[in-house]
């Protein structure tokens, strides 16, 4: 059984429409005893533009041709129904917004079933873990998220007061990277560093997968970055805005975020000047379970110079990383991390990327995504995040609407086909 009231009924019509894209194999994770430097890249995507068509097309090959009317026969709506449902069972994008769990259950991660009672020595373990978690570690890390928080403001905003000269550009990230890393401390991360060599610099855009608010934590453990975002009021306007002080952060404010020529000429003033630090974006534009790597936005690859590719590949065995925002808000899911066990990840920096010549923010944009889903072991899909609640644009209805006429009607080489 799964539960869809969170997801966009446009998507589940679509996908009965038609979904001509295909996976080979979505595993996940599995439980093992150590969790690998570099995983195996997973079986990617196989694309199979016409796979309908093709199977549609065997099966009317494989009988005689209706002695009255075209190649439609009754029989056809029963291969669109199994289509339609194994779809819907078998949704991509739905499983991709719920935690990531375990094919067995290790006593270390929480699971989406509550508590059933097993045994007495099963539960006294169970029982002590948690006493462990909550009056122990968690105390703890609030007082370390919170020293670091304040001196976040205080660090950046004494900076703030400097001339600009090349001690204060020191100095920010200097204290940026401190704080951060006391935060990181406050969630008990583990963070493995690959391919440092490959760490993006200055004047260039640094885009990752996007799993959590905390992987700018992760990120910026191992080098600062210029934030990108919406200004806020409240404790985040405090932190932005004492960030900014010291650092070249971009905030926008809520009119100026829906005027996308404004964000670009900014972002690209920003990667013209070679001294300003580089940007990082997470061109998915929502959080993924850390299974699979979906839709980049084309505009993050609109602003030019050169992209860093990051992947970011967390280990569900001690903690689960991903944020569900439809179902915890932030301070919520805090809570939840800091009473985890630990967060355990891999980082990967990858060689730089530049647009080629003819090729457009898309198909760059594709290979970018493509390159991290290798990396990280990763699923690597086509459907945009932003279907979880958000309605499918009439155009793409229309698109499978057109496909499936022309699948019952049948093409010129199918009537072909039957009449030999």
């Amino acid at each position: 059984y799964k539960d869809y009231s969170d997801i966009s009924p446009g998507y589940l019509v679509f996908s009965i429409w038609g979904n001509s894209v295909r996976v080979s194999d979505t595993s996940v994770l599995q439980s093992s005893d150590s969790f690998p430097s570099s995983p195996a890249p997973n079986k990617s995507t196989v694309r199979e533009d016409g796979s309908m068509e093709e199977e549609l097309r065997g099966l009317r090959r494989s009988r005689p041709k209706p002695p009255v009317g075209g190649d439609f026969t009754l029989s056809d709506c029963f291969y669109f129904y199994r289509r339609g449902i194994e779809d819907i069972v078998e949704d991509e994008v739905t499983q991709r917004f719920s935690s990531e769990e375990l094919v067995s259950w290790n006593l270390l991660t929480r699971t989406n079933i509550d508590f059933q009672y097993i045994s007495l020595k099963l539960t006294m373990v169970w029982g002590l873990g948690v006493f462990i978690r909550y009056c122990i570690l968690t105390p703890l890390r609030i007082m370390l998220a919170s020293i670091g928080l304040t001196w976040l403001v205080i660090g950046t905003t004494a900076v703030g007061f400097l001339p600009n000269w090349r001690l204060k550009s020191w100095l920010s990230e200097w204290v940026h990277v401190m704080c951060y890393r006391i935060c990181a401390r406050g969630l008990s991360c583990t963070i493995h560093y690959h391919n440092k060599e490959n760490r993006p610099r200055k004047g260039g855009i640094c885009v990752a997968n996007h799993t959590s608010p905390i992987d700018i934590v992760i990120l910026c453990n191992d080098g600062c970055y210029a934030m990108v975002g919406q200004s806020h009021g409240g404790l985040m306007g405090v932190l932005q805005r004492a960030m900014a002080r010291s650092c070249p952060h971009i905030w926008f404010e809520r009119a100026d975020m829906k005027d996308r020529h404004l964000v670009t000429k900014r972002l690209r003033d920003h990667v013209n000047d070679k001294t300003k630090l580089p940007i990082l974006l997470f061109p998915e534009g929502t959080c993924i379970n850390n299974t699979s790597v979906m839709m980049f936005k084309k505009g993050s690859f609109e602003i030019g110079g050169t992209i860093y590719p990051v992947a970011i590949k967390y280990d569900p065995q001690f903690g689960d990383a991903f944020w569900n925002s439809a179902k915890y808000n932030m301070v919520s899911y805090l809570l939840r991390m800091m009473t985890s066990w630990a967060i355990v990840c891999n980082v990967w920096y990858l060689p730089a990327m530049h647009q080629q010549e003819g090729e457009d923010a898309v198909q760059f944009a594709n290979r970018v995504k493509s390159v991290i889903a290798h990396q990280g072991g990763l699923v690597d899909l086509s459907w945009d995040g932003g279907l979880k609640r958000a309605k499918v644009k009439d155009t793409y209805r229309e698109e499978q609407q057109k496909k499936y006429s022309s699948m019952v009607v049948g093409s010129e080489e199918d009537r072909s086909g039957n009449s030999d």
